[in-house]
């Protein structure tokens, strides 16, 4: 960032002497002033979310299931779900590619009850269990995991279970770890690690001149700072998978603005320098992996398959009671009066499932990544996590794509059907399929040029095309 457009972002009427790039780039670093100047606003936002979420994860959870003859607009439980599951979490994970973590530091209610709760908190260290790098992946796979099991998409309890039981860890933790901070949001939350890898394609974000905050006084004893609550070391802070976009730091010392970029630079030239084991296991095996899994099982016949072999392969031995057994709902799916019962067998045949694709998809991706790597000279980690990276398009686009069928699935129970679904769906698979492709062709040129680099490229064209052929299974062959 140059001096002159960072005295822009305080010079009112300035943007009229300025090229027309210039001019947007001051709207946009006053847009994070605004931010900052309106904390009390933002907090009533929190607060009036906070209360719709308490809303919609409790009081279902207490009401008669809905019958066939219950709409969207007529049965609180029916708006519920599609609230959180067609509208809620599909355009979240949008809202991250295209403006960052906004929802986390300006809607969240988790965020907002868990940094409450630590303003009473008893203050403790926080122990070194809490910040081991695997919670991203082994959350998001356990609450996905937990959530197939329990049909969390189709019934209130689940939900409460799950989503209520995830604000209630929040609170707890922010009554015990630090103070005025969202400990829990930045170390446990399981869809933390999903935010900052989907963040770090926003074109929008919070970025620090290091030279401008050298060259500034530092404040005077008691005067006015900012408190990061998401921990984030915002001095040395070059990506925008930590920041939640709060506002709180535009401004300091003159550094630290909002501002535009082209969102190819962080995976580019960012994610290199910042080699991640819980980002590359994030993206490898759980959204390109785990998640298809989660979502292709219903529908899979490698599914039915499965089930029968074991069914038959018990039968043959005399064991019949895992086809019979059931558990209580909140271990499996159990709603006899609605004909939806998981058996024994059916749980355990769904974990195998979704093990598998974890495992063999997992597996295979990363051995299409490496081979990329090696591709561009003697095989280098960090450049194995840094072309990880390049598949973070087409990852997030799968597990939008996998939640937004439930939009469809709820709009088209109400009669409602949802035009050129199919083009739609494979525009955007082709789309992030490409912008992977690019992705992985710039960061290959990083290292070596010519073939080296067309067959780096390549190979994860391939890799982007094994996600895409999973996608293509569950919506046009299945």
């Amino acid at each position: 960032m140059s001096g002159g457009s960072t005295l822009a972002t305080h010079a009112p009427g300035l943007e009229s002497a300025l090229p027309r790039r210039s001019a947007l780039d001051v709207r946009v670093a006053r847009l994070g002033d605004w931010l900052r100047a309106h904390a009390g606003a933002i907090r009533a936002v929190q607060w009036a979310v906070v209360a719709v979420y308490a809303v919609l994860v409790a009081v279902p959870a207490f009401l008669p299931l809905p019958d066939n003859t219950q709409h969207l607009w007529t049965n609180l439980t029916l708006a519920a779900q599609f609230a959180f599951w067609g509208i809620w979490w599909p355009f979240v994970l949008v809202s991250m590619v295209l403006v960052g973590r906004v929802w986390c530091g300006v809607f969240c209610p988790e965020g907002a009850l868990t940094e409450a709760a630590s303003r009473w908190s008893r203050g403790y260290a926080v122990p070194r269990w809490i910040t081991w790098s695997g919670w991203p992946f082994l959350a998001f796979a356990g609450t996905t995991v937990y959530g197939q099991m329990t049909s969390v998409y189709g019934y209130p309890k689940p939900v409460l279970a799950v989503l209520g039981g995830s604000t209630l860890a929040a609170i707890v933790v922010g009554l015990l770890y630090g103070r005025n901070k969202r400990v829990w949001c930045r170390y446990l939350c399981p869809v933390n690690g999903v935010f900052a890898v989907l963040s770090k394609l926003a074109p929008l974000s919070f970025q620090v001149d290091r030279g401008a905050w050298a060259a500034s006084p530092k404040p005077a004893q008691g005067a006015a700072s900012f408190n990061c609550a998401p921990l984030v070391p915002v001095k040395t802070m070059r990506g925008a998978g930590a920041c939640h976009m709060c506002g709180r730091c535009s401004g300091h010392r003159g550094a630290v603005r909002l501002a535009l970029r082209s969102p190819n630079s962080e995976i580019v030239h960012v994610a290199g320098d910042q080699p991640s084991w819980e980002q590359t296991s994030l993206i490898l095996f759980g959204m390109l992996g785990l998640a298809v899994g989660a979502f292709q099982w219903s529908s899979s016949p490698w599914f039915l398959d499965m089930k029968q072999a074991a069914a038959t392969w018990l039968i043959e031995r005399g064991t019949t009671w895992p086809l019979e057994a059931s558990a209580p709902w909140f271990i499996l799916t159990n709603y006899p009066d609605k004909n939806d019962v998981m058996t024994l067998l059916d749980g355990a045949v769904l974990l195998a499932y979704i093990g598998a694709a974890t495992v063999i998809l997992g597996l295979g991706l990363a051995a299409l990544v490496a081979l990329a790597a090696r591709m561009l000279g003697p095989f280098s980690l960090r450049r194995f996590h840094h072309l990880t990276q390049t598949l973070i398009p087409i990852a997030g686009c799968g597990v939008f794509l996998g939640l937004s069928a439930l939009t469809v699935t709820f709009l088209r129970g109400d009669g409602f059907v949802v035009p050129y679904v199919a083009e739609i769906r494979g525009a955007l698979l082709g789309g992030a399929a490409l912008w992977s492709a690019w992705l992985a062709w710039r960061v290959a040129g990083l290292s070596a040029g010519g073939l080296r680099r067309a067959l780096a490229c390549a190979c994860i064209a391939c890799a982007a095309a094994v996600s895409v052929a999973n996608w293509v299974l569950l919506f046009w062959i299945w």
